[in-house]
């Protein structure tokens, strides 16, 4: 790892939360990933595009998000967050000023879809495994859902700052003008990670994910370190796997669709805005509840609930419907998001809790594979429901949503099912259980 992003010096409490400011404010820049839904609907009538043609740039930005994190985790383990970050900062300003320069699908899918996407993916890698070094394990949850909080309040600001620029601007120059912000806030945030020196001294009575002492008779002990291969090998990975896919993937089909969700009632940024205050608050509530209640009994208890709005928010986004009103709308926001950022900081807490920190970001990577899978499915879904398309011609006939037409009911009732499911796993799971011997 490079030494300038070591502390050398004695560790000191002020140096962890100053490593976790810098995180959040990283995070608040890449979250604009959250507003896409206001640059969506800012996109110009005479372009062309249809509503699942604008879920494209957005589906594969999730996907080369989660995908980049596996190399980004690997670089950011041996070489250091700062480069990390740097170059995640660099990619993601690039792209959004590339997509500027254009007005087709694919021009967006290439700047804000690759290359930005794949800039959230080297900077969100970088953010939060520094941060958690310097606490101990009692305020690993605290501490991710503090750092991971930046990335889903980022609409709180970019929203209305998107709106106002498309509005007086035009769509071009807002992507041109976020872009070069964010290259040079993100850059220079990312010069303040570094790690401490001596991370057993930092983050004592860490249990799991801690150093090991070896017995008197040197017999095998618990492993606590996993690697990645390690890791994989074992059943708790793909079950951790597949309830992120879930619960991620239903809070980013709902982002997606935000903004027309909201219209309905002239609501559109508003609801925006109160889903992305949801989403930070439910990051910092989550993590520190898990702290206190145990992961598994808070992760269940949101996968539940998020079910439960998810078929709520279906009846409200119904014209005419009972709960189809402003406040409504915007209370089930706040709470949609709350439950969605929950997964952001329970997953990391996981990673760290049953496979240790030292191979934390290339682990973590891997497993939040699955929050780009998730998010690319059913954001499509929601896209190809809403416009009554037939796709998939290849299997079993094709699937035909012409029924659905104008409503994204179909994808949200899919997501609630998938929920429950996620919601049932939870309660299966624990700590993986693999011996070593003691070295000499």
């Amino acid at each position: 790892m490079s030494n300038t992003d070591v502390d050398l010096a004695a560790p000191k409490p002020q140096h962890g939360w100053d490593v976790v400011l810098a995180a959040v404010g990283i995070n608040l820049a890449l979250g604009i990933l959250y507003t896409w839904s206001v640059i969506a609907g800012g996109i110009p009538e005479k372009w062309g595009w249809l509503d699942s043609d604008k879920a494209w740039p957005y589906a594969i930005a999730c996907l080369v998000f989660c995908l980049i994190m596996v190399p980004a985790g690997r670089m950011q383990d041996k070489l250091g967050p700062r480069l990390v970050a740097s170059l995640g900062g660099l990619l993601v300003g690039v792209g959004m000023i590339a997509a500027s320069f254009t007005t087709t699908t694919m021009g967006f899918v290439l700047g804000f879809g690759v290359l930005a996407g794949a800039g959230m993916g080297f900077g969100y890698a970088s953010a939060t495994p520094p941060a958690v070094k310097w606490f101990p394990a009692a305020k690993t949850g605290m501490i991710a859902g503090i750092v991971v909080s930046g990335f889903g309040l980022a609409s709180v600001y970019a929203a209305p700052l998107a709106t106002w620029l498309i509005k007086d601007f035009g769509l071009q120059i807002a992507m041109r003008s976020l872009g070069i912000a964010f290259l040079v806030v993100v850059v220079g945030l990312a010069q303040l990670l570094r790690i401490p020196h001596k991370v057993e001294q930092v983050i004592k009575g860490l249990g799991r994910a801690g150093e090991l002492k070896a017995d008197a008779d040197a017999a095998p002990v618990k492993k606590e370190n996993f690697t990645p291969g390690e890791m994989m090998k074992t059943w708790q990975f793909y079950a951790l796997w597949f309830m992120y896919a879930c619960g991620s993937g239903a809070g980013l089909m709902i982002i997606f669709s935000a903004k027309k969700l909201g219209a309905s009632v002239n609501v559109g940024t508003w609801f925006v805005v109160f889903l992305a205050i949801g989403n930070g608050g439910g990051r910092i509530l989550a993590g520190t509840l898990s702290d206190k209640l145990g992961r598994k009994l808070t992760l269940g208890a949101f996968l539940l609930f998020q079910a439960i709005l998810v078929l709520v928010l279906s009846v409200a986004a119904t014209k005419g419907s009972v709960l189809s009103s402003a406040a409504a709308l915007t209370v089930l926001a706040a709470l949609t998001g709350a439950n969605y950022g929950s997964n952001l900081a329970l997953f990391p807490a996981f990673a760290k809790d049953y496979y240790g920190l030292k191979n934390f970001g290339v682990n973590y990577g891997l497993i939040f594979t699955s929050w780009g899978v998730g998010g690319f499915m059913l954001a499509k879904l929601a896209g190809w429901a809403f416009d009554g398309a037939v796709v998939a011609k290849w299997l079993f006939g094709g699937f035909d949503f012409s029924a659905s037409k104008g409503s994204y009911n179909f994808a949200f009732y899919t997501s609630a099912i998938l929920l429950v499911l996620a919601a049932v796993v939870v309660f299966f799971m624990k700590a993986p259980h693999h011996t070593e011997p003691v070295a000499d």
